[in-house]
Formats: C-alpha cells, structure tokens, sequence
C-alpha cells in the first residue's frame, strides 16, 4: 500500500474511533456536539460538509454552555492533531463560528486563547508525516495568526478597551456620553472615523495594517496553492481583506484631507503610513491577481487597488520638508525676539545718572554780575516817592 493511501487508511480509523468514543462518553446532548465537530474535521482532503457545521452553530445558538464546551472540544483537537488537514479544517471551523455563530463565540476564544489554551496560537505547529507538508504547514500558523488577529480587532472595537493599540473606555465614553443618555436607543461602541481625532485614526490605521500584514502572509506557497482545502479556507479571508481595503482607503482620504492642518510630527507619521501601506497595496494587488486566477470569488467582487505612486509621496516628502523649515523659521525668530529684552538689559547696568529729587535741590548764591530784573526795580520805586514827600 503506497504511503499516502496508508495514511488515509490510519486518519480514517481515528476518525472513527473518535467518533465512537464520543458517543459513549459524554451525555447525548453533548455527544451530539462533539459528533458534528469531529465529523467536520476529518483526516480527509476534502472540505468539511455544510451539513455538519449547520448542526454545530444550531446546537451553540442559544447556550452558552454548549459554547464553552465546543471551544474545549476544538481545543483538544488542535492540541493533539499534528496532521495539517485536521488542524486547518478545525482552524476554519473556529473561523465559521466567529464570523455566523453566537456572539459569545468571540469572547469564550479570546479569553481562552489568552489564558495559554492551545486555539490559535499555532506558532510551533508542524506536520512531518510528509515531505512537502511543510508548505501546509507554514500555512497553518499563518492562518491562525489571521484568525487571531482579526478576533483582537473585534474585540477591541466591541469593548473599547486598551489594547496596544491605544483605544480605552474613556475614548468611546467621550463620544458617546450624550447618545448613552437618550433611553431606548441601540449605540454602537464605535465613532465614525471621520469624526475621530487624529490620535486615533493612527491607532486604528496601525490595527489595519496589522490585519491587512495578517492576510497577505496566509497567501500560500509550494504545493498548498493547489490544494482544494487550502483554496476553500482563503475564500472567507479574501472577502473579508475587501472590507480592509475600503477602510484603509476611507482613512488615506480623511487624513490627506487634514494633510495641511497637521503638525510636522503629524504629517511625518501620516507620510510614514503612506509608504507602508503604499508597499502593502502592491502585494495586495498580486494575492488578488493570483486569487482571480485559481477562482477565489468573482472577479467583479474585487476593489480595483488604487496604487500611491512614488509621486505622490515625493510631494508630501517636499511639503513636510518645507513646513519643517518653515516653523524652525518661525522658531528661531520667536526665540529672537524673546532674547532681546534680556540682551538689553544686560547692557543697562552700565553707570547711570541717579535721578535727582527736585525738592532737594538748593538755590545757588546770585552770581556779582547779576542784576535785577525790572520788576524788582519797579517794586522799589514807590518806597523812593514816599521817602521823598516825607518832609522828615
């Protein structure tokens, strides 16, 4: 028997006698659940069926319990499979359950993911039972790093709380502490990114940029770029790096709008994000070349990439420069005008004449040449008339 017939033969008695086990080992009600989730990750090279996922989001929509006990069951199957088929098939059915299932989906994962519970930290996961599974392989973790990324932007958008991205309760509470008072209303934990300031815009374009990173390394090498399971699992991230796109695209245009108005640190954050994502468009562009080619979606389903060409950044290049040059300008004079004042009086301790206390002052002896003035002589005369008629 060839070696991959053998290995079909050994993964579909596994799947049998797992499957066995669980029916006898668990209540019925729960048996059911790990049924369904066993059966959807079989050993096989072949998606798993509809029918089976169907019962799995039907039996957890309305029980958080059965929740908890699906995420404990997927676990367990991560944790001990090192085949590639089985750890992929059980990764897309975390990443169906997410995206369809009971909100509640996203915080039981999130919490046991961070809790150390073996979900989507793949990290250290290999396949060695075949020469070229190291293609899978490495697909594998790269998945699951984009399953575990995008969970992270939920969740902080859902809760607002601090990440490393910088997003706390009291930014949304700052936004929305006049709609939370308006009783009966639905408020949604999130700002219209035109209205957000400009510390956050940064904040959410960095998350972006991570995700968008995220899923254009899934993009797979070697003989995984053949493999139906491998095609099947790229469709739902493809569909959802659309939305990505158009976000990205949304935040370049707000942010070329406040181009002008921002401070020169600003501007040479916004021009830094430019030519990173100016790179990432380019590799999105070729993914999306290569996922029309092999049939992923429809053609008319994908955004047109609208590339930032070298001229563009060669012109924001030039205005920060400029506006850089211009406020060391406006710096320099500013301190120049501040350092006047002091540089004269620095120069003022020079000797100066005390000023002098009029009333102080006492009048000087009549020089020997001084005579009188008129009016003296005119107040003297009628002493003279009267010494004159005195007959004495």
């Amino acid at each position: 028997m060839a070696p991959s017939k053998l290995k079909k033969a050994i993964g579909a008695v596994k799947d049998r006698t797992s499957i066995s086990l669980a029916k006898v080992g668990t209540s019925n009600s729960l048996s059911d659940l790990e049924v369904a989730i066993l059966k959807a990750t079989r050993h096989e090279e072949y998606p798993a069926e509809e029918k089976h996922i169907r019962e799995i989001l039907s039996l957890t929509s309305y029980s958080r319990a059965y929740i908890s006990a699906s995420v404990n069951i997927l676990s367990k199957r991560l944790n001990k499979t090192k085949n590639w088929t089985v750890a992929l098939k059980t990764l897309m059915l975390v990443h169906r359950v997410l995206c369809e299932g009971d909100p509640a989906y996203e915080q039981e994962i999130f919490f046991s993911t961070r809790r150390g519970t073996r979900l989507l930290n793949m990290s250290d996961f290999r396949d060695a039972s075949q020469s070229n599974s190291w293609d899978y392989s490495a697909f594998v973790r790269t998945y699951a790093l984009y399953i575990d990324e995008r969970l992270e932007f939920r969740m902080q958008g859902r809760r607002g709380k601090r990440s490393m991205f910088g997003i706390d309760d009291q930014y949304y509470q700052d936004h929305h502490q006049d709609q939370e008072q308006q009783p009966g209303s639905e408020i949604a934990r999130t700002t219209p990114v035109r209205d957000m300031k400009v510390e956050h815009i940064f904040s959410r374009t960095q998350h972006l940029q991570q995700l968008l990173e995220r899923f254009l390394a899934c993009k797979p090498t070697g003989s995984a770029k053949n493999n139906r399971v491998v095609i099947v699992a790229m469709y739902p991230i493809v569909k959802e790096s659309f939305q990505i796109y158009y976000d990205l695209t949304e935040i370049l245009g707000i942010l070329i709008d406040r181009f002008m108005e921002l401070q020169v640190s600003d501007s040479v954050k916004v021009y830094e994000i430019f030519c990173r994502i100016s790179k990432q468009f380019d590799e999105l562009d070729m993914i999306y070349g290569w996922c029309k080619t092999v049939g992923i979606a429809r053609s008319s389903e994908y955004p047109e990439v609208e590339r930032i060409t070298p001229k563009k950044l060669e012109l924001m290049d030039e205005f920060i420069r400029d506006k850089s040059a211009l406020a060391q300008n406006r710096r320099s004079i500013t301190l120049e005008l501040k350092n006047e004042p002091e540089n004269e009086e620095a120069k003022e301790p020079e000797p100066s004449e005390p000023q002098e206390d009029m009333n102080a002052i006492k009048a000087l002896p009549a020089p020997e040449d001084f005579t009188p003035e008129p009016e003296e002589e005119i107040e003297q005369e009628p002493e003279k008339e009267e010494n004159n008629n005195n007959p004495n």
